[in-house]
């Protein structure tokens, strides 16, 4: 009855059905120090809701984890009405003993005398991070991204490269977000962050080592690991973009950095890029 009744007011205003397509992408996970390895990406959703004007929906955009002086952070969630894209896992430094963090993709594992494996990812949002083979204290795995896993660790000198991230046309053109972090060592040549955001991982052969790099902002990419003896690098800020109809007006509340582009084709594409509140259409 209550469905009936929503098709009768969409009716009586003349106006398409509210369906919003929607991409929800959390905030990336902060990579693993001192050596240590890449942050997966945050959690990745895209689909379509059926949502009602004149109601308040829920918007939150996650921030991205921090790096770690140890072990990195997870990335706070991004929300929009029912979807929850979950923060991208943590990053872990060597030897910790500990494996790299779940989230929307995993973390990946720091290299260690034992064998540790990489985070493990949401169902359907994203991907694992790559695992640290015994005897690898020197190097960090890659952190998962949003269509692949974080790359293993066998060796010490050879860093994990961050998965890849997913291509998403929401807005017009074909963009990736949601790259995993590359891992951090003392190889020279450190791993690197996935396509889509994921920041590379820093080197350093003796005494103090580079910091990683951040995941991108508003992509959600894992943050790199670091070289030797430095703080991980964080992980990428989330972002949140809605596509609707455009017989519709968006409001966008207090507490949301926002913007919304067109008509262009019978749509408009609003995309929050950080903050907490509610949005509604009329």
């Amino acid at each position: 009855m209550l469905a009936n009744n929503l098709i009768g007011i969409v009716a009586q205003q003349g106006k398409p059905a509210l369906a919003v397509e929607n991409l929800v992408i959390a905030g990336g996970g902060g990579g693993g120090g001192n050596r240590g390895a890449g942050g997966g990406a945050g959690g990745y959703i895209t689909n379509s809701l059926n949502l009602v004007a004149s109601t308040n929906y829920t918007v939150t955009v996650g921030a991205g984890g921090a790096g770690g002086g140890g072990n990195g952070s997870q990335g706070s969630n991004s929300v929009f009405s029912t979807n929850t894209a979950v923060g991208g896992g943590f990053g872990t430094e060597i030897d910790s003993g500990t494996n790299g963090g779940n989230g929307g993709s995993g973390g990946g594992a720091g290299g260690s005398s034992t064998a540790l494996t990489g985070g493990n990812p949401t169902s359907a949002q994203g991907f694992k991070g790559g695992d640290a083979a015994a005897s690898t204290s020197g190097a960090g795995a890659g952190g998962g991204g949003a269509s692949a896993a974080g790359g293993n660790i066998t060796t010490s000198l050879t860093s994990g490269n961050g998965g890849d991230g997913l291509a998403s046309s929401i807005t017009g053109s074909s963009v990736t977000r949601a790259g995993g972090g590359g891992g951090g060592g003392t190889a020279s040549s450190p791993g690197t962050g996935g396509n889509g955001g994921g920041g590379n991982g820093g080197s350093g052969i003796s005494g103090t080592g580079n910091p990683g790099v951040a995941g991108t902002v508003n992509t959600g990419g894992g943050g790199g690991g670091s070289g030797r003896i430095v703080t991980g690098a964080n992980g990428g800020s989330g972002i949140v973009i809605m596509k609707y109809p455009d017989a519709y007006t968006i409001t966008i509340g207090g507490g949301l950095t926002g913007s919304t582009a067109g008509p262009t084709s019978g749509f408009k594409i609003t995309t929050i890029t950080a903050g907490t509140g509610n949005v509604s259409w009329a």
